[in-house]
């Protein structure tokens, strides 16, 4: 049995009770009879080279309403936490979706608020330390922002994208007739 996800062949070794899958992620070099030499051993529990393949565990979930049509995504999430004693699929989703979160906050900030390639302005540690204060201070005021507009106009916040958001803000901060 085999699963496609993203051009990428996954074969499913075990199904795990909390719907996620083992499998082996081989390496792209590995090929022909050695590479149904490596999933067949990998299939009776063997030990596995790690140069070669190494086990993995795939947790497919969907995101409800993650795009502009108000579909659902699905998500092949490959770990290599294979033990569901230690994690859940459900604890695994969950945490790549704060991590994606954290990664997205992050963007925005160095990419849309202070702007691609832009070096910190500060001479001193002291200096730069309080410059990035002033970007997240900044970032938390846009976001807050942000969400209490979509909120009040009954849309979920995370589908107001930031960078529109600062460059509105910038257009307005920079009108003669704006007053702070």
């Amino acid at each position: 049995m085999w699963r496609v996800k993203s051009d990428l062949l996954l074969p499913v070794l075990e199904l795990l009770p909390d719907g996620s899958y083992r499998s082996v992620l081989v390496n792209p070099k590995v090929t022909g009879n050695r590479r149904e030499a490596l999933i067949e051993d990998a299939r009776r529990g063997g030990v596995l080279d790690e140069d070669k393949g190494r086990y993995a565990r795939v947790v497919e979930y969907e995101v409800p309403d993650r795009d502009q049509d108000g579909q659902g995504e699905l998500i092949a999430l490959v770990t290599t936490i294979t033990d569901v004693r230690q994690a859940t699929a459900a604890v695994l989703a969950q945490a790549y979706h704060e991590r994606q979160e954290h990664e997205g906050g992050n963007q925005q900030l160095k990419t849309y608020l202070r702007g691609p390639g832009k070096v910190l302005r500060s001479g001193s540690p002291a200096l730069v330390e309080q410059e990035i204060w002033g970007y997240r201070l900044t970032h938390y005021a846009i976001s807050a922002l942000t969400c209490a507009a979509a909120t009040a106009a009954g849309i979920d916040p995370d589908r107001v994208k930031f960078k529109r958001t600062v460059r509105i803000l910038r257009r307005r901060a920079a009108d003669p007739a704006f007053s702070p």
